[in-house]
């Protein structure tokens, strides 16, 4: 009795760890930037995507929802904190639709170890990024309008996008055995 709840607890510690740990990896994504005009470009989407194939889908939407947790408490998590405002006033901006696609492409990217075809996983990944697209844009849409939601939105981010998707789906098999060690 007493080994299995040894067990439980270093279980349970090694999960916190994964979530603080993939915390920690969102906000370093979210502040290194890439010269974009007119946004720079994070490499968010890609670390999303990342923490669902790495974590599974459980393990990755509590790794968004203590991300978000963490932004919305005030600290400088999310990308251009603490110029652009903090907590949730900057979770309600043009940023926040973006922000809660994040719960939907973690879960999808938490599906890609299930398929061994790599013209599949291509696709898991990129429903997971324009998941994030889907929810953001017409969010920024009804804050900013359609055509600088399309600007800012997506126009220049595609071309990088479809980078990262490529880079994720040849890595994804390598990516989802890290998850035999969780």
């Amino acid at each position: 009795m007493e080994i299995a709840k040894k067990i439980e607890t270093s279980n349970i510690l090694k999960k916190i760890s994964l979530i603080i740990f993939g915390t920690l990896l969102l906000t370093v994504s979210a502040k290194i930037k890439v010269p974009f005009y007119p946004v720079p470009m994070t490499m968010q989407t890609f670390v999303v995507v990342l923490i669902g194939i790495t974590l599974g889908w459980r393990l990755g939407i509590l790794t968004i929802l203590a991300y978000l947790f963490e932004g919305a408490i005030g600290l400088p998590v999310f990308a251009g904190t603490p110029e652009k405002g903090i907590g949730i006033s900057y979770m309600i901006g043009p940023t926040g639709g973006y922000l809660v696609g994040f719960i939907i492409s973690v879960f999808i990217a938490g599906f890609v170890n299930l398929n061994k075809n790599i013209f599949v996983k291509f696709l898991l990944i990129l429903l997971s990024i324009s998941s994030i697209y889907l929810v953001g844009v017409p969010w920024l849409a009804y804050l900013a309008g359609w055509e600088i939601a399309y600007v800012w939105g997506i126009k220049n981010f595609i071309l990088a996008e479809f980078f990262k998707i490529a880079i994720l789906a040849m890595s994804a098999e390598k990516l989802v055995k890290f998850r035999k060690f969780i």
